[in-house]
């Protein structure tokens, strides 16, 4: 997806995990994915680098798919849609 519209699609749940350091921010995704439906897309908020890489890897393995990135000052905005 486009940085305009990752901005713009609807979230259903939304994971801060700025307060943690890897692998927090992954741990605190593998517990809140199971509070959403299926195509449902969650956000999850890391200031940590290596959740950028985290979260998409997770999502290849778990079949969810990996919506995009959006770098906010001083930390990360990473979408995914459970599948």
């Amino acid at each position: 997806m486009t940085a305009e519209e990752l901005k713009n699609v609807a979230v259903s749940k939304s994971v801060d995990a700025r307060g943690t350091a890897c692998p927090g921010p992954l741990l605190e995704a593998k517990k809140a994915i199971g509070t959403i439906g299926a195509g449902d897309v969650m956000e999850v908020l890391s200031a940590d680098e290596g959740t950028r890489i985290d979260i998409p890897k997770w999502c290849a393995k778990q079949g969810h798919e990996y919506l995009g990135t959006l770098e906010e000052s001083g930390y990360f905005k990473i979408y995914l849609r459970k599948k």
